[in-house]
C-alpha cells in the first residue's frame, strides 16, 4: 500500500542475550545493511531472539530482515512474531513467519521454508497486523551455531497516518 515507511529505523533493540558476543543491538535498526565489521551483532548460540519497540501501536506490512550474508548459510527455526505486548503473552501474538518445522524452539510447528541468507534480505509479509513489539527468533546456522543480525526493517503506517485512512 502507499503510504507506508520504515518504522524500526533508530527504534530500541532488546535481546534474549543480555551481552552480544559481538556489535551493539542498535546496528540492528541503524539502516546499515552491510556484513562488514561493526554492521552486525552476535548472539550466543541455540535459541536467541532479538525485540524491537515500534514506541506505538501500528499497522504492520511488511518486515525485511537480515541476518548475516557475507558467506552462503541458512539460520534455523527463523520465526518472526508481532504484539502488543511487551512480554509476547500467549494471548496477545501473532506469528507472520515461523521456518521451525520441528518445533525446537517450542513457539509451534513452522511450515514456511528456510532459505540461504542474501544482500537483498528476507521479505516477510505481514499482512496488515497491528502490534507495537516485534520479536525474532533463530537458532544457529549452517556455517556454526551463533545467531546473527545485521537490520530489521518494519514498514507500515506511521501511527498518525494509520488513523486517517
Amino acid at each position: 500500500p502507499k503510504g507506508l515507511t520504515n518504522l524500526a529505523n533508530g527504534k530500541r533493540v532488546t535481546s534474549s542475550d543480555g551481552l552480544p558476543v559481538i556489535g551493539d543491538l542498535q546496528y540492528i535498526t541503524d539502516g546499515d545493511k552491510a556484513a562488514s565489521d561493526g554492521s552486525y551483532v552476535e548472539l550466543g548460540p541455540q535459541k536467541q531472539w532479538v525485540q524491537v519497540d515500534l514506541e506505538q501501536q501500528t499497522e504492520i506490512h511488511g518486515i525485511w530482515l537480515w541476518h548475516f550474508h557475507k558467506n552462503a548459510r541458512v539460520y534455523g527455526d527463523v520465526i518472526a512474531q508481532i504484539s502488543h505486548d511487551e512480554n509476547f503473552s500467549a494471548n496477545s501474538v501473532v506469528t507472520v513467519y515461523n521456518s521451525d518445522h520441528d518445533n525446537s524452539c517450542g513457539l509451534g510447528q513452522g511450515s514456511d521454508p528456510s532459505y540461504v541468507e542474501t544482500n537483498g534480505g528476507r521479505v516477510i509479509n505481514a499482512r496488515a497486523t497491528e502490534g507495537r513489539y516485534l520479536r525474532f527468533y533463530s537458532n544457529g546456522n549452517t556455517s556454526n551455531e551463533m545467531n546473527h543480525y545485521i537490520e530489521i526493517e518494519v514498514w507500515g503506517r506511521a501511527p498518525q497516518l494509520a488513523s486517517a485512512s
